[in-house]
């Protein structure tokens, strides 16, 4: 999303290439783009101008030691000054009550459904809750089926009522039925319009009057640059709302909303989502979102999402087999698995510190596990633990099975043993060979 923004501050930072000191003189022309590229990623001109104005001022004023070139500070505080802008730190949900109540607003089409739905998922999986959704958007036709198809995914109930038109009266029946079968989160998905307006201002003040919800999240499609920003600020005069969810992350914009929605309507994001799927929700924080945007990476998400993932005892079990040369085709479709549940796999690659801009025009498949895949689910279960079963007339039905040539079987055999050969002597170097990985040294 950032791609575009990352790039120009990168070529800001190096007007102070070989510079030995900060002057106001020497950093003009950094400023300068900086300024020149938020406003490029559509950040309003007066915020733009401000977060410049702070910038230079706090650069001046820097001592540079030794150690640290004047291009290096000036990262360091674009990157702080960027932290701020965006909330300064994470913010917590606020699940108290019995139960808490949670309602979801926004304009029709940003994600309110999904994100009910993204948000119950994280509320069971991560913080073993037990949610109920509610529908109460009695305009949209689809919306009560939507979130019925996405809660039972997830497995969590749906409080409906399609014959009532009163969305504070649906509510109120939910929250009902929520105290009678002991749930403890109750996340509301309200109606949405086109654009603001009275009748949906008035029905979500109702809701909020009649609720009294811990939270009030504003969603808001991120795709949709300083539109949101003017949503939101009109949206919380009115509502007073107690944090911002940004939608689509992952799609075609600039960045001007998720830079400045925050310090516009004093209110912290407090969630960012990409993708339908409900597993891609991701608590926001802020310096972990300068730090991307400065072409930093995001080693400590990168490391959460593979723990999410990989638990202690089976990646204990994995090394074992690795230090025995036991690493087998069931061992390696396992771990595409969960490589696969952590998310998009470029974006997994942009965490990377300096991955982000070697990724940048290369096309990451996602079907690229495909093929694997397709081999070794063509194989048997004990030719998946055996690798050395695997004959000539074996490689041939194997071949037929999945639709591939016997000279691209014989290939990914041979990678497939090379790859066991590598991690072996890696897992075995002193230094410990898989930095990063649970459970390996």
């Amino acid at each position: 999303m950032f791609q575009s923004l990352s790039e120009k501050l990168e070529s800001a930072f190096k007007h102070l290439k070989g510079e030995a000191r900060i002057t106001e003189l020497n950093i003009a022309n950094t400023v300068k783009d900086i300024r020149k590229a938020l406003l490029d990623a559509d950040v309003n001109f007066s915020i733009a101008r401000e977060f410049t104005d702070k910038v230079k001022e706090k650069a001046i004023g820097e001592k540079v030691i030794a150690a640290v070139s004047p291009g290096q500070l000036m990262v360091k505080i674009v990157q702080d000054e960027l932290t701020g802008l965006m909330g300064g730190q994470a913010a917590d949900l606020n699940v108290a009550g019995n139960p808490a109540i949670i309602l979801v607003a926004g304009l029709q089409g940003s994600g309110k459904t999904t994100f009910s739905a993204k948000l119950a998922r994280y509320l069971t999986s991560k913080k073993g809750k037990s949610v109920l959704l509610v529908a109460a958007d009695v305009y949209r036709p689809a919306a009560i089926d939507q979130l019925t198809i996405l809660a039972q995914e997830i497995g969590v109930e749906v409080y409906a009522e399609r014959d009532n038109q009163q969305p504070v009266a649906i509510a109120q029946h939910a929250l009902q039925h929520a105290r009678s079968h002991n749930k403890n989160v109750v996340i509301i998905d309200t109606a949405g319009r086109l654009a603001v307006d009275e009748a949906m201002m008035t029905e979500a003040a109702q809701l909020k009057q009649a609720l009294q919800p811990s939270e009030i999240l504003f969603v808001v499609d991120a795709m949709t640059g300083q539109d949101a920003v003017n949503t939101a600020k009109a949206f919380n005069d009115r509502l007073d709302f107690t944090g911002v969810v940004l939608t689509k992350l992952d799609g075609d914009t600039r960045g001007g909303a998720a830079l400045t929605i925050s310090y516009t309507v004093n209110k912290p994001i407090k969630f960012v989502s990409s993708g339908e799927k409900t597993d891609t929700l991701e608590v926001f924080y802020p310096d972990r979102m300068a730090q991307r945007i400065l072409g930093m990476g995001d080693i400590t998400t990168l490391v959460e999402k593979a723990q999410a993932q990989f638990n202690e005892e089976s990646a204990k079990k994995l090394e074992k087999k690795i230090k025995k040369n036991q690493f087998d085709f069931q061992d390696f479709m396992d771990q595409m698995q969960q490589i696969k549940k952590m998310g998009n796999l470029k974006d997994l690659m942009g965490m990377i510190p300096g991955m982000g801009k070697a990724m940048k025009n290369i096309d990451i498949n996602e079907d690229a596990f495909k093929g694997i895949e397709a081999i070794i689910q063509s194989m048997t279960p004990e030719e998946r633990t055996r690798p050395d079963l695997i004959n000539p007339s074996r490689k041939e039905r194997i071949a037929k099975g999945c639709g591939k040539s016997l000279q691209e079987i014989n290939a990914f055999l041979k990678q497939f043993e090379q790859m066991k050969q590598t991690m072996k002597m890696m897992n075995n170097m002193p230094s410990g060979g898989f930095p990063g990985r649970p459970g390996m040294r």
